[in-house]
């Protein structure tokens, strides 16, 4: 079964208003909780903050959605060499696998990025 065209594109509308709506929440959410001090949240400055928090939001999001793409690439053709040739399982185990570490990298980065504001 394939997946319309008008799907995806209505799924991809909605997850960028959405990360829209979450970056305009994140970078005034800070800026709004110290209205008048020149430092917010354990001492950074609010933009330092607020900038930290979209990198981890923006690392891990795309990363997965990258992965996303990749294993639903990888899989589909890993399917179909499977169903012609069975003994190839562990070798197409391990190029899912690897399609699905981008996500893990991405997750990898945002604890970073998020250890260095704290």
């Amino acid at each position: 079964m394939k997946i319309p065209h008008k799907f995806i594109a209505a799924l991809v509308a909605v997850t960028a208003v959405l990360a829209v709506a979450a970056t305009a929440l994140l970078a005034s959410a800070p800026a709004a909780s110290a209205a008048g001090a020149a430092t917010g949240v354990l001492g950074l400055a609010a933009e330092a903050w607020s900038f930290g928090l979209i990198g981890a939001a923006l690392a891990t999001g795309l990363s997965s959605l990258g992965a996303g793409f990749a294993v639903a690439k990888v899989g589909t053709a890993a399917i179909g060499a499977l169903a012609e040739k069975p003994e190839l399982f562990g070798r197409l185990l391990i190029f899912v696998g690897l399609a699905e570490g981008i996500a893990i990298y991405g997750l990898i980065v945002s604890i970073l990025i998020l250890n260095r504001l704290v």
